[in-house]
């Protein structure tokens, strides 16, 4: 796979405390869940792309491309120690595009899905349709500092999560876990690290968030925590240096009722 710059126009990363038991049931193996105050963190990043191309193409080439990940905060490990990253399970994308050209020149396996979105500088909707897979969030955004913060994080009015003491240590655990890890129809993993010069994350207040994935999994194994926001980020992708293999995951079994 090629190396890829964007832009990210806007990034909503939707975190979840997750019963680490059932996050490690939801990996492949080599594969752990990398574990924050006891629990498993996963969660949903809906992304907008501009200027996606590869690296060595001028932007005005690029395109531009909405996208929803289902992840998994996880740790392996490398003859360095553990390294830590995430496992993309269920990839989605608007852009047929991206679903051809998926295990070729993008990661893993993308299924086509429709998005909508109404966004202005304070609150964000975005929705994501697709054969089996439903997702809706809602979120308010406040670019206000947070009192202390590192530069680059800004806060909706009091942030709040469970897992994470302040929106700096959110941000690092997000910034530390840049590479990606997604499966291929013969069971194989394709990775992408994540990279930044300008890395500037964001605190939303979650006013309404659904996703079928997370409602399929054990009753009270998955808690939605918090919200985070990039916006006008430029990035690159690498394939990581030292590649993974591992086998197939299981998928969540529908929700009962």
């Amino acid at each position: 796979m090629p190396d890829l710059s964007a832009t990210i126009e806007r990034r909503l990363l939707v975190n979840y405390r997750v019963d680490p038991a059932v996050a490690l049931a939801l990996l492949p193996p080599g594969l752990r869940p990398q574990l924050v105050d006891g629990s498993a963190v996963a969660g949903i990043c809906l992304i907008r792309l501009g200027d996606l191309r590869p690296a060595r193409v001028r932007p005005r080439i690029g395109w531009r491309a909405e996208n929803a990940a289902h992840r998994i905060a996880v740790e392996w490990d490398t003859p360095g120690g553990p390294a830590s990253g995430v496992y993309i399970p269920e990839r989605h994308s608007a852009s047929w595009l991206a679903v051809a050209a998926g295990e070729r020149v993008f990661p893993g396996i993308h299924r086509h899905a429709r998005f909508t979105s109404d966004e202005s500088a304070g609150r964000m909707h975005v929705s994501m349709r697709s054969t089996g897979m439903t997702v809706d969030v809602e979120v308010a955004v406040d670019d206000r500092a947070e009192p202390g913060a590192k530069a680059g994080c800004r806060a909706s009015g009091a942030w709040r999560s469970s897992l994470f003491p302040s929106l700096d240590d959110a941000s690092e655990f997000f910034r530390a876990g840049s590479t990606g890890w997604s499966p291929t129809r013969d069971g194989a993993l394709q990775g992408l690290t994540l990279a930044t010069t300008d890395w500037r994350i964001e605190g939303g207040t979650p006013l309404a968030v659904r996703s079928s994935y997370f409602d399929a999994l054990p009753a009270g194994s998955a808690v939605l925590d918090s919200v985070l926001v990039m916006r006008n980020v430029p990035v690159t992708w690498s394939v990581p240096a030292l590649p993974l293999s591992a086998g197939r995951a299981a998928s969540p079994a529908p929700a009962t009722p």
